[in-house]
């Protein structure tokens, strides 16, 4: 079998990138379309994995007039199916959809959400939905699981108050990826300072300068948005019912791994069940968690196909042409230095987070030439670092393919657009960065 060209020895090619620019034509087309003619669902009306199956096909022919034996691509697509960031989101997929599904058969999601309405004022839900996702995430090191957790809360919460649904789920997704952006523990931050060769401890006093100023105006905006008058209608509900939710935060909290959390939720919120409904069985509980995963099945379906088709373009040379493009552009700034090598730095992430759908590997992709960057344009490492970090969590979460994106939006059964406009924090975090890149003054880059 031929052996796969490494990222540092394939030619850079803008050809390979075709096949991914006609899924989101397609995918954001159709979605618009159907929106003007007022379908309900109007993104679901096209399947998104049919058409990600067949941007692989065209993908596999164009790699085939290029001189790659077709079983070489499929192979690379496996490859790319079979990565274990892309099969443990696939499995928080599953498991998400699972918890919510038994959760809400035995009432859990509904007690909760009576709770939280004795506890928080109607008018501060959303920037408390914001806050507890945020403290999950940064616990968790996981966006991910922080929404497969919280975003059902936020659901519930926006029924009974009659709050935008896309408000609430906004709110969860925007603390979701503050908390992932800035934990010790995130996967994002430590490709963030392994590629740039600095301390955790020390990318982060640079990050949580950017980022918190980005909380703070999410905290104001959300609370403007929540507004004061909002029809709250109390139900009496049983506090055991509460249980498996609270013990789901909890153990998030305590930073146990998102899996055995899910799963903790699922068998507590079963067996609770059990306990108080005597009609409820284990058949009963086998038959809510199957129709969890059904529920997941298409969102699962489409980030697999998109991983595999990420994978082949990363090896034609799609990835790497983007990645000099940028590099390139950057020595042309007419910019001081130092700005543009951070704009540089910015940009080189944030096209490689559109066309592979996954910070975590769009840092990996770009961090050898993000820290030629920085060396090349005196930017301080730690500084690169948590730009690689920053406008990485900003672009997969509002990209509407994106898994983040998507998880939530299958929760609701809301369009990804409709979303996307209301997750004020990555927004809000975007203009952060840039404003701290133009505002930056000039120091000492930091050693290797």
């Amino acid at each position: 079998m031929t052996e796969p060209m490494t990222q540092e020895t394939v030619s850079p090619r803008a050809w390979p990138l075709l096949p991914l620019l006609f899924f989101l034509a397609v995918f954001l087309g159709s979605g618009l379309y159907y929106t003007s003619l007022g379908k309900d669902f109007a993104f679901y009306q096209i399947k998104a994995p049919v058409v990600a199956m067949a941007a692989i096909v065209v993908s596999m022919l164009m790699a085939r007039f290029a001189g790659q034996r077709i079983n070489t691509s499929v192979d690379r697509l496996l490859t790319g199916i079979g990565h274990p960031n892309l099969l443990l989101m696939c499995l928080v997929f599953l498991l998400a959809g699972a918890f919510a599904s038994v959760s809400d058969s035995i009432g859990s999601v509904e007690a909760t959400v009576q709770l939280g309405l004795r506890i928080i004022p109607a008018e501060w839900v959303l920037p408390a939905l914001f806050l507890i996702s945020a403290f999950i995430a940064t616990a968790m090191g996981t966006s991910m699981g922080t929404i497969a957790a919280t975003a059902p809360i936020a659901v519930g919460f926006a029924t009974a108050t009659g709050l935008s649904m896309p408000l609430a789920l906004g709110a969860v997704v925007g603390g979701a990826m503050f908390g992932d952006n800035l934990s010790m523990i995130s996967d994002t931050t430590i490709a963030a300072t392994r590629s740039q060769g600095v301390s955790l401890k020390d990318k982060f006093r640079v990050n949580v300068w950017i980022a918190l100023p980005a909380a703070l105006l999410t905290l104001l905006v959300l609370v403007v948005a929540g507004g004061s008058e909002h029809a709250v209608e109390h139900k009496p509900f049983e506090f055991v019912r509460v249980v498996p939710y609270l013990l789901v935060f909890g153990l998030a909290l305590c930073g146990l791994h998102v899996l055995p959390v899910l799963i903790t939720g699922i068998l507590v919120a079963g067996i609770t069940g059990m306990v108080l409904q005597p009609e409820y069985s284990l058949a009963t509980m086998n038959g809510a968690i199957y129709k969890g995963f059904e529920g997941m099945f298409e969102i699962m379906l489409l980030s697999m196909l998109i991983g595999g088709l990420s994978q082949l373009m990363t090896d034609q040379g799609g990835t790497r042409w983007v990645i000099e493009r940028i590099h390139g552009l950057t020595r042309l700034l007419k910019l001081p230095l130092q700005k543009a090598g951070e704009v540089g730095t910015a940009l080189l992430v944030v096209f490689a987070n559109v066309f592979v759908a996954n910070n975590t590997v769009a840092i990996v992709l770009t961090g050898e030439m993000a820290k030629d960057i920085a060396n090349d344009h005196d930017v301080d490492l730690r500084r690169s670092a948590s730009l690689l970090d920053i406008f990485s969590c900003v672009v997969q979460g509002l990209i509407p393919y994106g898994a983040q994106v998507l998880l939530a939006c299958s929760i609701a059964q809301l369009s990804p657009l409709a979303l996307i406009g209301s997750i004020y924090y990555c927004w809000l975090l975007a203009l952060a960065g840039m404003v701290a890149i133009f505002l930056s003054r000039p120091r000492l880059k930091a050693s290797a």
